[in-house]
C-alpha cells in the first residue's frame, strides 16, 4: 500500500466523452485503473467503449458526480473539464463525498478556486469532526497521481513507472516525468508519485503529501521538486525539519528567473524579493534535505542518502 491510490480506487472520469477526458480515460483503463463511470451532463445513459488490449471495457455515463458514485460505489474522481466549469466540477465532486478529486484542467481562473478552497476547508473540518477521513483535492493545472502497477489517476507516461519505495511530489509536471524516469533508469522504484501543480491557489501542497509519506510504511525515501514563487517550499522545508525521519533530496526551479517575471506556472513568480531560488535552496538545506545541483542530479542525490 502506498498513498491516496491503489488496486482498490474506483474511478470517476467528469468530462469523459471530451477530447482530453476520452483520451486518457482509454490511457488510464489500459494501465489498469479500475474506471467505473463517466460523468457529462445531458449524456447520462450512455456507454462509454474502449477496446484496450486486456479486453473491452464499457464505462457508464452519467449526468451527475453524486449518481456515478452512488451506482458505481466510486471513491475518485478526476476532471477533464474546460476551465470555466471546472471549479463548478470540483465543487460537485466534494458534494459527493468523494475521498479524491484530481483536477488536470489548466487555466481555472484564482478567482474560481478561492471558492473552491473555502469549501473543501470547510468540507475537511467537517469530516474531521465526525472521525471520518477528510477529502483531499490534488491540482489544479496538474499531472495527477500514480501508484505504479496499481493505479494511474492523470496524464504521466506510465510506462516510466515501476513499483517500489521511492515517493515523488513536484510542482511541474515534466520535471516528475524527468525524476521518476531517473529513479527507473537506475532500478529505483516508485511507491507513489504526485503532481501537486503550480497554480497559486489549490488543493494539496507539499507538507500534506510529505506528512503522508512520512506515514507510508512502503516509502522509504523522497524526491520534492520545487520552484521559484511562493512560500510552499518554504512550509515544507520546516517541516521536514521538524518531522521527517526518511531522506529528501530536492530540486529547485528556476535559479536564474529574473525577478518580477512568471516562468511557466501561475505561481512561479518572484515578487517582492519573497519565493527566490535561492532562499527555498537554502531553507532545505538548512532543514537536511540534499538539494541537488542540477535536474539531471535527481535521482542521484538521493540515492548518495539512502542507506
Amino acid at each position: 500500500m502506498s498513498i491516496l491510490v491503489g488496486k482498490d480506487t474506483r474511478l470517476i472520469v467528469q468530462g469523459i466523452t471530451g477530447g482530453a477526458g476520452s483520451f486518457h480515460a482509454k490511457q488510464m483503463i489500459e494501465y489498469g485503473t479500475r474506471v467505473v463511470a463517466g460523468v457529462t451532463p445531458t449524456r447520462g445513459g450512455e456507454t462509454f467503449v474502449h477496446n484496450a488490449p486486456a479486453g473491452t471495457a464499457k464505462v457508464p455515463v452519467f449526468d451527475t458526480v453524486s449518481q456515478a458514485a452512488k451506482a458505481t460505489g466510486a471513491n475518485a474522481t478526476v476532471i477533464f473539464v474546460p476551465p470555466p466549469g471546472a471549479a463548478d466540477a470540483i465543487l460537485e465532486a466534494l458534494d459527493a463525498d468523494l475521498d479524491l478529486v484530481v483536477c488536470i484542467t489548466e487555466g481555472i481562473a484564482v478567482i474560481d478556486m478561492l471558492g473552491v478552497r473555502r469549501v473543501l476547508e470547510a468540507k475537511q473540518a467537517e469530516r474531521r469532526n465526525q472521525g471520518k477521513s477528510i477529502p483531499r483535492l490534488i491540482g489544479p493545472n496538474c499531472p495527477g497521481i500514480i501508484t505504479p502497477g496499481e493505479c494511474k489517476i492523470g496524464i504521466m507516461p506510465g510506462h516510466i513507472h515501476r513499483p517500489g519505495h521511492i515517493g515523488v511530489v513536484s510542482r511541474s509536471g515534466t520535471l516528475t516525468y524527468e525524476a521518476v524516469g531517473q529513479l527507473t533508469a537506475l532500478g529505483i522504484g516508485q511507491s507513489t508519485g504526485i503532481g501537486i501543480g503550480g497554480d497559486p491557489v489549490s488543493g494539496m501542497d507539499f507538507v500534506d503529501v510529505l506528512e503522508l509519506f512520512e506515514n507510508d510504511p512502503n516509502t522509504h525515501g523522497i524526491i520534492m521538486i520545487g520552484e521559484i514563487g511562493g512560500g510552499a517550499e518554504e512550509r515544507a522545508a520546516a517541516f521536514i525539519k521538524a518531522k521527517m525521519t526518511k531522506p529528501v533530496a530536492a530540486f529547485i526551479a528556476g535559479v536564474t528567473a529574473p525577478p518580477g517575471k512568471r516562468m511557466g506556472h501561475a505561481g512561479a513568480i518572484i515578487s517582492g524579493g519573497q519565493g527566490t531560488a535561492a532562499a527555498k535552496i537554502a531553507a532545505l538545506t538548512k532543514a537536511g534535505a540534499k538539494v541537488a545541483p542540477t535536474p539531471s542530479d535527481m535521482a542521484s542525490t538521493l540515492q548518495s542518502m539512502m542507506k
